[in-house]
């Protein structure tokens, strides 16, 4: 009956999908083997996947690297020391490692998950935005970290420049030897298969038409926790006999700089091929998206800078643990991955909890409510894609604080048995706190100190109140600061 109910779910929303003025549906639960979920990506996908796969190691046992560089890298260096077939260091390499040791177990999963994981690296000879150099690094890395040789797969491909590679023509695509929108060519080399053999083994024959029907477009709003550089929705491709409850396997896809949905269209989700391998080998494909993102926001290593080609963040431009669990970005695509693979029972097998519902707002908290659930010794509650208990509650009320005035919020639940296992989450509850929103502006440093924002010190720009440094005095350095009390301003961005 649960698996008529998920075939006749997806179902739904393939007739949603193709019938004039439909909106964005949730993302269904599946039946998901949570030890085959692999993830790959492109350019800022392929950081954005060796982040993942650090990061959540003990969830992802395959990372694609099509064209990216290593861990942290932008996190001690200016992005253009990580691009542009630049040579990375011993020494840089070295800084990296101590992050991935200081942080196993705490910030990122122990990093000894790291060694069982099998690893596909692909980049152009060619290719000059990011280059052989920086993956020869990638592949330093994940050898210094305990992949055997038998486990990687490492190939630089002539004649091929900064692209997703297929060997099937697409309408709109480029030519393999050029850098240019939608950075998808046939280059004669189909880099979904060879990925996914890596992953998985002996693939069976591609589907060259997979059914419209089985593409879906999700909500991610009840993931993002209100990221800035996330689109409104996502895409999913879920093949029939995944609909019908069958045992699935989980690979997450990610596109590259100027390659979301909003920008070329369906071409990534289409004409690169991962739908085509998934309809035929029981393969759940998501295809998160990004969103353009022109606000000037203070990165980790490399000043202020907007984000106008929908890039994802291997720089910092959302918070300093962009490359940890604890990274927005990267907390949301854990949350898409976990809320998929909770429809089949694999793990926690308890229910999802109904009836939550939110009350009680105050400029900074809200209380979340929900029924109880038969057999369940505890409960997590999820804001966004953020797990905000500590340990299981026991009681069905939760009060989480720490909000921001004047914010909408989304919250689920999770019920959790005695063993720990978490069951299905919950259908998402919103709820808006109370008070003056908090107020932010854009402007170079030397016209936030004239405003009275901030102030100068030996040369250098700081926020009033928090005295955060905000780079060099000067019209040319631009930072976003949000005022979150009289006379009291961070560097940040307002939701």
């Amino acid at each position: 009956m649960k698996h008529a109910r998920i075939a006749r779910a997806v179902a739904a929303f393939a007739t949603i999908a193709t019938s004039p003025g439909w909106a964005a549906t949730p993302l269904p639960q599946l039946n998901i083997d949570k030890t085959q979920t692999t993830v790959s990506g492109l350019s800022s996908g392929g950081f954005m996947a060796n982040q993942l796969g650090y990061a959540y190691s003990g969830t992802f046992n395959g990372v694609g690297v099509f064209a990216g560089g290593p861990y942290m890298c932008a996190g001690h260096s200016h992005y253009t020391a990580c691009m542009y077939n630049a040579s990375i260091s011993a020494g840089k390499l070295g800084t990296m490692q101590s992050d991935l040791n200081n942080w196993s177990g705490s910030l990122i999963d122990p990093l000894s998950h790291v060694a069982g994981q099998k690893v596909f690296l692909f980049v152009g000879s060619s290719d000059t935005t990011v280059g052989p150099n920086p993956m020869n690094a990638v592949k330093t890395q994940y050898t210094n970290n305990g992949v055997p040789a038998s486990s990687l797969s490492h190939v630089q491909r002539a004649s091929t420049a900064h692209v997703f590679p297929t060997d099937f023509n697409s309408s709109g695509n480029n030519a393999c030897n050029s850098s240019t929108s939608p950075y998808i060519s046939n280059c004669g080399y189909d880099g979904v298969k060879a990925a996914l053999t890596q992953f998985y083994g002996t693939l069976n024959a591609r589907n060259n038409a997979p059914s419209a029907s089985h593409y879906i477009e999700f909500d991610q709003a009840p993931f993002t926790a209100g990221n800035p550089g996330m689109a409104a929705t996502g895409w999913a491709y879920v093949p029939a006999s995944c609909a019908g409850g069958a045992v699935c396997r989980l690979h997450l896809a990610l596109h590259g700089c100027q390659q979301n949905h909003a920008t070329i269209g369906d071409k990534f989700v289409k004409n690169t091929g991962y739908t085509r391998w998934a309809d035929t080998n029981q393969i759940v494909v998501l295809f998160p998206q990004t969103k353009v993102d022109n606000t000037s926001r203070q990165t980790t290593a490399s000043g202020s800078l907007p984000n106008p080609n929908g890039c994802w963040d291997w720089i910092g431009w959302y918070g300093n643990q962009f490359a940890q669990k604890g990274g927005t970005q990267a907390a949301a695509l854990k949350a898409m991955v976990d809320w998929v693979s909770s429809g089949g029972g694999g793990g926690g097998t308890l229910p999802a909890p109904t009836g939550v519902a939110t009350s009680g707002a105050t400029d900074t908290s809200m209380a979340i409510s929900w029924g109880s659930v038969a057999g369940a010794a505890g409960y997590h509650v999820y804001r966004g894609a953020v797990k905000v208990t500590a340990a299981a509650v026991t009681a069905t009320t939760f009060t989480d604080t720490g909000l921001a005035p004047a914010t909408t919020y989304s919250w689920t639940v999770a019920a959790v048995d005695g063993a720990g296992a978490e069951g299905a989450r919950s259908a998402p509850a919103s709820g808006t706190t109370t008070g003056n929103a908090a107020t932010c502006t854009t402007a170079s440093n030397y016209a936030h100190t004239t405003a009275g924002r901030a102030h100068v010190s030996g040369g250098y720009a700081l926020a009033n109140g928090s005295n955060q440094n905000m780079g060099l005095w000067n019209i040319f350095v631009t930072t976003t600061l949000k005022q979150t009390g009289p006379g009291y301003y961070v560097i940040g961005t307002c939701p």
